[in-house]
């Protein structure tokens, strides 16, 4: 025969077009799952930053008998390794500090780092701002 071809192998555009259509659409379920897992796993990141924060800062007090001046002299007394980062902001200079109260009374003295807070903006998923946990 003149003209015919051999059997060719390969896909139709409607067969491509078929997968790339549901691709798309596992896609579109997927990412909005993943996105919201990205973010709660900063949340849980930064409350345990938190925590390891504030343990530091009442230990140090606690072998002190002060609060430190900075987060920073938590590092160099090698109560933390290094001040950890801030996961929602990406920073670990974004911290927010307190003053602690020292003595015991009316005439209380508020001086040094007595507590650590977020600077991050806006809020978790719990409704809470960042910078209240």
């Amino acid at each position: 025969m003149v003209g015919a071809r051999p059997c060719e192998r390969g896909f139709t555009l409607v067969e491509l077009l078929v997968v790339l259509s549901i691709i798309a659409l596992l896609l579109s379920i997927a990412a909005p799952r993943y996105f919201q897992h990205i973010e709660r796993s900063k949340e849980t990141v930064l409350m345990e930053n938190l925590a390891t924060l504030r343990d530091s800062l009442d230990q140090y007090h606690a072998d002190k008998g002060h609060w430190p001046d900075t987060l920073e002299a938590l590092a160099t007394e090698h109560y933390l390794r290094a001040i950890p980062m801030d996961p929602v902001t990406g920073r670990s200079d974004t911290w927010t500090t307190t003053p602690g109260e020292e003595g015991s009374g009316v005439g209380d003295v508020k001086s040094g780092v007595g507590d650590v807070k977020s600077g991050a903006v806006g809020t978790g998923a719990d409704g809470r701002p960042y910078a209240q946990w």
